[in-house]
């Protein structure tokens, strides 16, 4: 879900990532140790410098972003940001839900061990004793983002929230300049020490399962969507969704749900959505609304887990999932796509390594389109319900005038 001028380096970074994953794994096999060692150090320091990132990520988007909605200040930007949180909060908890069912059986037998250290195979030339401590925690920045946002349009404090969109732009070019441009040295330096250490294999094919199965939820995610939009529009719910098929494949050919929002408005008219409330919901999801890739999001990190027999209490998922929601809905420009935005809460609730984050990625990117088009085609489920609700206001106003 990025804009047109970010679609391209999405691209781009789709190709350097399988580039990456493929010349890791090849390379593994026959380079000695020795010349793994400068890419298991970049893996090192980047890692570190991906953690001091974190938090100021966090404060950067979100902030900017809770000022913006506060601004705006309409009640169908709020009801239709708020329908985009739920669709996202119900996909990441669906997704959890069916993923602890399945997967015992999904994946029985089929554990890696140590693939979040695969620096024992080759070991960093850094001293163990260097650290970059980020400035605050995860929570902390994100509790920091909520009163600054709020804050700042609550006492109208233009000064600040000027402020809080240059420190964005800072953090864009962050992202753009120094974070997405090595993202698929890292990818490379990940996989190739696990290429070295012989678990590249167990990792594919336990994931070309998880893959297949974050596609299968897509498809239940759509369903689901449609059965609500249409029983609130009194609608069929499959021809609804089936009006929608040429934004799907729009969608999925071009990544971008920026790109292809003149196709998704087209489609959500089909679906007898006025063109104003078209107009304004479309765009405005094709930047909150983010189920599908919170569907990869969630399940690629829960078969980590089970791969590594990693455990965490429901609080813990259910903390993560909220959050992953806010992240979504609140930080969905950042350059290479959602898994980016996603670092903060990988790694911060869950406790998810650089190796560990550098699998994600290379899963996420690989399969973006799917999460895009799952997207896109939902935002159409919620232009559906806006209008439903929309209609509903205003013949009430008509009655009431009477």
């Amino acid at each position: 879900m990025e804009p047109p001028i970010l679609h391209r380096l999405s691209k781009n970074l789709l190709t350097w990532i399988i580039l990456a994953i493929i010349l890791g794994a090849l390379l593994g096999k026959v380079l000695p140790s020795a010349a793994i060692v400068p890419f298991a150090t970049f893996n090192d320091i980047f890692g570190k410098f991906l953690s001091f990132v974190v938090p100021l990520i966090i404060v950067g988007l979100v902030a900017p972003a809770i000022s913006d909605l506060g601004k705006s200040g309409g009640r169908w930007v709020i009801l239709t940001v708020a329908l985009g949180y739920c669709s996202t909060v119900i996909a990441g908890l669906g997704t959890w839900g069916l993923a602890t069912v399945v997967y015992p059986w999904l994946l029985a037998g089929q554990k890696v061990s140590d693939v979040e250290t695969p620096e024992l195979a080759v070991p960093s030339l850094m001293d163990a004793s260097f650290t970059l401590p980020p400035v605050f925690g995860v929570l902390t920045a994100l509790i920091l983002a909520f009163l600054l946002g709020f804050g700042a349009v609550a006492t109208n404090a233009h000064k600040i929230i000027s402020l809080m969109h240059e420190f964005r732009e800072i953090i864009y070019t962050i992202i753009k300049r120094s974070i997405v441009p090595l993202l698929p040295l890292f990818v490379f330096g990940t996989f190739l020490n696990m290429s070295k250490s012989g678990q590249f294999e167990q990792v594919v094919v336990l994931m070309a399962k998880v893959i297949a199965f974050a596609f299968v939820l897509t498809v239940i995610m759509l369903l689901f969507q449609y059965f609500i939009a249409g029983s609130l529009a009194r609608r069929n719910p499959f021809i609804a969704l089936w009006n929608m098929r040429d934004a799907y494949a729009t969608a999925l050919g071009t990544a971008s749900s920026a790109a292809t929002i003149p196709v998704t408005l087209r489609s959500a008219r089909k679906n007898g959505v006025s063109e104003d409330v078209a107009g304004f919901v479309i765009p405005l999801c094709a930047t909150i609304h983010l189920a599908g890739s919170t569907i990869k999001i969630t399940a690629f990190a829960l078969a980590l887990q089970y791969m590594l027999g990693i455990t965490h209490p429901a609080a813990t998922m259910v903390s993560f999932i909220f959050m992953l929601g806010i992240i979504m809905v609140a930080a969905p420009g950042v350059p290479g796509g959602a898994i980016t935005a996603a670092q903060s809460v990988v790694q911060g609730i869950l406790g998810f390594t650089e190796p560990m984050y550098g699998i994600m990625i290379a899963l996420y990117v690989a399969v973006d389109s799917f999460g895009t088009a799952t997207n896109v085609t939902g935002d159409g489920a919620i232009a559906m319900i806006v209008e439903r609700l929309s209609s509903g206001k205003q013949k009430a106003k008509k009655h009431s005038v009477r």
